[in-house]
């Protein structure tokens, strides 16, 4: 039973800037969002970080690949940031992704995919799985095995996520050994989702917000499950997922609804509610205390997929 928001989630949000007083431009919010970047907590130490650019097919992509400590070829995780589809970068998850590189002793492969409006649906999906490509053909070199890789993402990249495993399933792909999905979008938010109308204003995310997102990254309303992954009538044969979703959270009630739909195909689902948290506790608020716990069960569920 829920005993309210976390006191470090009530705290953030009372210092949480206003919001302004007109919709803002895709590129308006994108200046905004990096200057209003939250403090973050410790960056675990790893062995290194490096970028790499890999051939996409609207130009390169750039991957930031950080290795654990480790002797031999180490499994990837390769990891989808959120923002809409429309901001963020692989930036500000430097604190997640090294957390479960240095406890997973797994490779972490960060993509910074094409954003909308600039680049709409496909641009997004179609980088993700040119850098998946990329890691089977053994791109990252031989510190990455290129036959263990799992797909994970927060909102946005979430969708992405399981948007590559399908593409994958469908296309006959390089395997993938698990996706892990944090507060991701599966659906509309037109849906009726009960969470979409209890946490509309005033935890973060806004329904208004995932509207904007919407109309910049697929403003053209589709059933097509590559956009909205509820709409697939074939779950079958996608790979076993973790689901965390955040008690305050518009996205909360489709998430779960969707591991409801995984778990139903045959799929084998872990779900966790992380109570009294919000939207982006796992890789933007990292200095709230349920960030770190988050990683450690990341961590932990890579590590029995990969055992």
């Amino acid at each position: 039973m829920s005993t309210g928001l976390d006191p470090a989630v009530r705290e953030l949000l009372a210092h949480s800037p206003e919001a302004p007083d007109r919709p803002l431009t895709a590129v308006e919010l994108r200046a905004a969002f990096a200057a209003g970047r939250p403090p973050t907590g410790p960056a675990a130490p790893v062995a290194s970080v490096t970028d790499h650019w890999v051939p996409g097919p609207g130009g390169v992509v750039r991957v930031r690949l950080y290795l654990p400590e480790a002797d031999g070829p180490v499994p990837v995780f390769v990891w989808i940031h959120g923002g809409g589809w429309t901001i963020g970068s692989i930036d500000e998850n430097e604190v997640a992704s090294r957390a479960v590189c240095a406890a997973a002793s797994v490779a972490v492969a960060a993509v910074e995919y094409r954003l909308a409006p600039e680049d709409p649906y496909p641009a997004a999906p179609s980088d993700c799985y040119a850098v998946l490509e990329w890691l089977a053909a053994g791109g990252a070199g031989p510190a990455v095995s290129p036959s263990r890789i799992a797909v994970g993402g927060e909102s946005a990249g979430g969708n992405l996520s399981t948007v590559v495993s399908l593409m994958s399933r469908d296309r006959g792909g390089p395997p993938i050994a698990a996706q892990v999905l944090i507060c991701p979008v599966f659906g509309h938010p037109d849906d009726g989702h009960q969470s979409y109308a209890d946490y509309a204003t005033g935890y973060g995310m806004t329904a208004d917000a995932m509207r904007f997102f919407f109309a910049q990254y697929a403003p053209v309303p589709s059933d097509d499950p590559y956009v909205l992954p509820s709409r697939c009538r074939d779950l079958s044969g996608l790979p076993p997922a973790l689901v965390l979703t955040a008690e305050y959270d518009v996205l909360r009630d489709e998430g779960e609804a969707f591991a409801r739909q995984l778990a139903e195909a045959g799929v084998a689902v872990d779900v966790h509610r992380y109570e009294g948290q919000i939207h982006g506790f796992y890789g933007l608020y990292t200095d709230l205390p349920a960030s770190p716990r988050s990683h450690a069960e990341v961590a932990a569920y890579l590590k029995g997929i990969f055992a």
